[in-house]
């Protein structure tokens, strides 16, 4: 019995030691949803090659936390086999049936604990204090710092040759009048892929460009689609009217939601 409760004790630890990392992962900038899923495969072993894994490995502090989680996932994993052998071997029928019984109770339990939001919510407060303790990692919360919650969104748009945004000047396009910002640009010179971040005013943007922009998830995806001539000049001029009216309300409820 003293080995079934053992290996219980071991799947708590290892499902506490995946939140760690998860948390620090995210104190270093990734969404919740990237350090988990990163954090849940060093640990397990499974090496899953995503787009975000370059991200990571590029990463100093990330690098560091990923190689900590392949580290104990490795003695972890190895843990739970032998204590698991432990819990049954030498039983009888009817001992193995009442370990299995009380072993998928223990699971459900955690199981529960595991998904708990209240219960995360306290661990990622309590752990989230002695990592800022104990480490040099800091905590952004970029979905707040950005407003993504508030109707806000990072996207990508690409500059086709019939845009509305091909081969002109950011200080002629008066985006920010719309409500949006162009963060940084892609653009493929020749085999090579050139990054231009913060571009000015002066930038030209140019087909076959990737524009990163922070704004409102409609706009962006109008602008993706706005095209060359009347109707785009009309639709941006609709935008800025609307993104005028919206400030105006802003004005009027006292700030931001």
């Amino acid at each position: 019995m003293v080995a079934l409760f053992s290996l219980l004790t071991i799947i708590t630890l290892s499902i506490i030691v995946v939140r760690i990392g998860a948390i620090a992962l995210e104190l270093t900038g990734l969404s919740s949803e990237v350090a988990s899923f990163q954090a849940q495969s060093a640990f397990s072993g499974v090496g899953f090659t995503t787009v975000e894994s370059e991200t990571i490995v590029s990463h100093p502090v990330r690098r560091r936390i990923i190689r900590i989680l392949i580290l104990l996932g490795s003695a972890g994993i190895m843990s739970v086999i032998a204590t698991l052998v432990l819990t049954f071997i030498g039983q009888t029928g009817k001992h193995v049936l009442r370990r299995g019984e009380i072993l998928l109770a223990g699971l459900a339990i955690i199981f529960l604990f595991a998904r708990s939001k209240y219960i995360y919510k306290i661990m990622k407060m309590i752990i989230t204090k002695a990592l800022e303790k104990w480490t040099t990692i800091r905590i952004y919360d970029y979905e707040q710092m950005l407003g993504l919650s508030k109707g806000y969104t990072i996207s990508k748009i690409k500059v086709r040759k019939n845009s509305w945004l091909s081969n002109r000047k950011l200080n002629e396009l008066k985006l920010e009048k719309e409500g949006l910002l162009v963060i940084s640009i892609f653009r493929k010179v020749g085999e090579e892929e050139r990054y231009i971040g913060l571009p000015t005013g002066g930038t030209e943007i140019e087909p076959g460009d990737l524009l990163i922009c922070h704004g409102r998830q409609e706009v962006s995806k109008a602008l993706s689609q706005r095209p060359k001539g009347f109707e785009g000049d009309k639709d941006h001029e609709e935008k800025v009217e609307e993104e005028h009216n919206l400030s105006r309300m802003r004005k009027l409820k006292g700030g931001f939601d």
